[in-house]
């Protein structure tokens, strides 16, 4: 940010406020300076047309040129022609256009001790170019270098869960950083583009999930043997009510085993039925007989 003692009138001109020491607001230097722009002006038109060609410049659509003379700001120029006197003036021109580049991949300890390669796209765009050229010396190396300490402090508080799910949440973090950090030129646009793990880490969280999937299948197969166990429980006591509810279950279930022809079914008959039935045939003969 501009310091206190900075004022600044639109995108026009920045100074000093009134009170603070500044020299150049003296009667010898304003004298000073009052005849270098006067004698820049005569030699300016004692070689006219030729001078033209020093002090006419173009900045193009997307461009702003910041003039300085005497080394203070005077403001921002542009679009198309402006007039600048060559001895006194300098130009710095400064790109509005959305500037895109990728931030190399960053080894990030997680807050779960997870070690991990993120990387992520920049996009961003200057808003005011007299703050950009007065405040910051290189605009566009400061904002890279400024993602990437974002990107690390930004993934440094987070679990490993929350970077791989969450992507947005972060991307939308790390642009508030930014916009706060870098305000003077304006950040438009942050996104994390991938987080790679290490193939140990990749194989470990494998067989972790593996494991976790076979427990989840035998909590939910007993759970289901539970179930069952209690409903037979239910149904064998509501038969066992009933003289005739057995025998009318068996029959059923002869039923469901007759409908696949090709099997065979075995009747296990106690054999001490088979004895009372010929006893009681002999009995039948021997009364017949007599």
């Amino acid at each position: 940010q501009l310091p206190s003692d900075w004022i600044e009138n639109g995108s026009e001109s920045i100074g000093y406020r009134d009170g603070v020491s500044d020299d150049s607001n003296s009667l010898g230097v304003r004298l000073c300076q009052l005849a270098l722009v006067a004698g820049s002006t005569v030699l300016i038109v004692l070689t006219f047309p030729l001078s033209v060609w020093l002090c006419v410049r173009v900045v193009q659509q997307y461009e702003r040129a910041v003039i300085y003379r005497f080394g203070r700001v005077r403001g921002a120029r542009g679009p198309g022609l402006y007039f600048v006197h060559a001895l006194i003036d300098s130009v710095h021109v400064m790109d509005l256009r959305t500037v895109t580049f990728n931030i190399p991949p960053q080894e990030i300890l997680t807050r779960d001790s997870v070690t991990i390669s993120v990387d992520a796209v920049v996009y961003y765009r200057i808003f005011d170019p007299v703050k950009s050229s007065v405040v910051v010396c290189d605009v566009h190396r400061a904002t890279r270098l400024m993602a990437q300490t974002t990107l690390r402090n930004t993934l440094g508080t987070k679990s490993l869960h929350e970077i791989l799910s969450e992507k947005s949440a972060i991307a939308l973090a790390m642009q508030d950083s930014l916009d706060a950090a870098t305000d003077p030129w304006g950040v438009e646009r942050v996104e994390v583009r991938d987080a790679r793990l290490p193939v140990l880490m990749q194989r470990a969280m494998a067989v972790e999930a593996e494991a976790q999937r076979e427990a989840n299948a035998s909590v939910i197969a007993a759970e289901g043997e539970l179930t069952a166990a209690l409903t037979l429980r239910e149904a064998a006591a509501v038969i066992g009510r009933t003289p005739m509810g057995a025998r009318l279950r068996y029959l059923q279930t002869l039923g469901a085993i007759a409908v696949e022809k090709q099997s065979t079914v075995l009747f296990l008959m106690p054999l001490q039925l088979m004895l009372d039935k010929k006893a009681c045939q002999a009995v039948e003969g021997h009364a017949d007989g007599g």
